[in-house]
């Protein structure tokens, strides 16, 4: 696949909070779209954020179609915090699914407040279950702190190829001691697994900083076909834009954000940011999810490729 200049076509907010369900009270942000069946219709793992200012995740049932549609969504969320002291006590956040021997792995980003930085963040892992219900497969993070990543870890990308499972993974690198200094900044590594729970790390890094202004690249989504691997990602300054970068082999890659062409609207729920990409494709298209302004305040919206 070539982009040559096609440009995104943008099909609208999805989802916008809703006061009247809790979990996604006031924010609708990073989602993940797993597909139900091949009729066109997925499962879209949605952060949400409660009045409390926790991150949850729950789900909305979309149908794609020319004009995509919300069918349903959770009245409650089916992952919540963990217990008071561990590392997702006060939020859990950015899924990411993969369906590998008949198990449903859920990927997520755990939050716990701190006192010197604002906040940590590390990787949770939980298994769907044969009656309906998600267990975390450790109370820990699965990605211990090392040397090199020793601060927090952020969204991940996660897929199986030929039986090796393929991380890309948000680091953390800085957080600010100065005014006037970003507040953090990170980056995107590589990992890899013999079995999605246990991950070997080469302090590999895909996309650096590049600019003076940039401070954060995250939510990496990656894809792969004949011509070599794609990654969507978000970067910012002031404001998050979403970036693209190219592979041939998913760990040494260029960026080509220029090539991304996503217009930004002049005033609507995105004219500010977008950020926090998912893509994946179905029938003839891929399709981005993504949030706009405020990280989720102003909704979830999709758009499309064609390939």
């Amino acid at each position: 696949m070539a982009l040559n200049g096609r440009r995104w076509e943008k099909m609208g907010r999805l989802l916008a909070p809703n006061p009247d369900i809790e979990w996604m009270s006031t924010f609708t942000g990073p989602s993940f779209a797993h597909a139900v069946d091949g009729s066109g219709q997925f499962d879209v793992y949605v952060t949400g954020r409660d009045r409390s200012n926790r991150s949850l995740i729950g789900v909305a049932r979309v149908t794609l179609a020319d004009v995509p549609k919300v069918v349903a969504v959770s009245p409650t969320p089916v992952l919540t915090c963990g217990p008071r002291g561990a590392f997702d006590e006060n939020g859990v956040s950015y899924p990411w699914l993969v369906h590998n021997d008949g198990q449903l792995y859920l990927y997520y980003t755990g939050w716990m407040p701190t006192v010197l930085t604002p906040f940590q963040v590390h990787l949770g892992l939980a298994v769907w279950q044969d009656d309906g219900t998600l267990r975390r497969v450790s109370r820990a993070p699965i990605l211990e702190r090392t040397n090199e990543d020793f601060l927090s870890i952020g969204s991940v990308c996660v897929q199986v190829e030929n039986g090796l499972w393929k991380m890309w993974y948000t680091a953390f690198i800085e957080w600010g001691t100065e005014p006037g200094q970003p507040k953090h900044k990170y980056i995107i590594k590589y990992a890899s697994s013999p079995d999605g729970v246990h991950w070997q790390r080469n302090n590999q890094i895909c996309i650096n900083l590049e600019h003076a202004d940039e401070h954060s690249i995250s939510r990496p989504t990656v894809y792969h076909d004949s011509h070599g691997y794609h990654m969507w990602y978000c970067y910012r300054g002031d404001e998050y834009r979403i970036g693209y970068a190219v592979s041939e082999d998913g760990i040494s890659w260029q960026r080509c954000d220029g090539e991304v062409n996503l217009h930004q609207s002049d005033e609507s729920w995105d004219a500010q940011a977008q950020c926090y990409p998912q893509v994946f494709r179905h029938g003839a298209y891929l399709y981005m999810l993504y949030c706009g302004n405020g990280y989720g305040r102003d909704g979830l919206g999709i758009a499309r490729l064609k390939i």
